[in-house]
């Protein structure tokens, strides 16, 4: 007995097959290849890393304020002006709102935060720091300069500097995606 061959696939399907096996979109560097991809050598694997140790080493020097890595973050929005509401949080750091419903609910229940309805718009539950929430804030940026100073350690200004630069094309490129 034998074996149907398989139908032809039309050329619109062989034409994205081929498009989602190219290395590189067309005009992108091809630093890369995904014949012979170095998933440990790569830049991405790096970032990966270095993230998790920087969140690691966040998290032990929140330890003291009683924070943890996912928690400093909106108090630092807060202070610094960059958001007043829920909504604004969430999608400031992408998260979805009913995680961060359930994170401010622990911020609020440690008095660094609390929900304060807005004068102009009664449906909006605008969001301040506490005053124990400000002197935390005031505290936080010393254990982000530990973390960073370790990290950067043995690097001159001039290679941070450069490292910054190069990081922010990335990220520009990132963004582009």
């Amino acid at each position: 007995m034998s074996a149907k061959p398989a139908p032809a696939r039309p050329a619109a399907a062989r034409a994205a097959k081929m498009a989602r096996r190219r290395s590189a979109h067309p005009g992108d560097p091809e630093f890369y290849r995904g014949e012979d991809y170095p998933m440990f050598e790569s830049v991405g694997y790096y970032l990966k890393r270095l993230r998790q140790f920087l969140d690691r080493a966040v998290d032990n020097e929140m330890a003291e304020l009683d924070l943890t890595d996912v928690q400093w973050a909106p108090l630092l929005l807060l202070h610094h002006g960059k958001v007043t509401t829920a909504a604004e949080m969430a999608r400031v750091m992408c998260a979805d709102t009913g995680a961060m419903t359930r994170l401010l609910d622990r911020l609020e229940a440690k008095d660094l935060v609390r929900r304060v309805q807005c004068a102009q718009d009664r449906r909006v539950m605008q969001l301040e720091l506490t005053p124990e929430g400000a002197r935390q804030c005031r505290e936080v940026p010393y254990g982000l300069a530990r973390v960073m100073n370790a990290t950067l350690k043995g690097f001159t200004p001039e290679e941070v500097a450069t490292l910054k630069s190069l990081l922010q094309r990335m990220l520009a490129n990132a963004e582009r995606l």
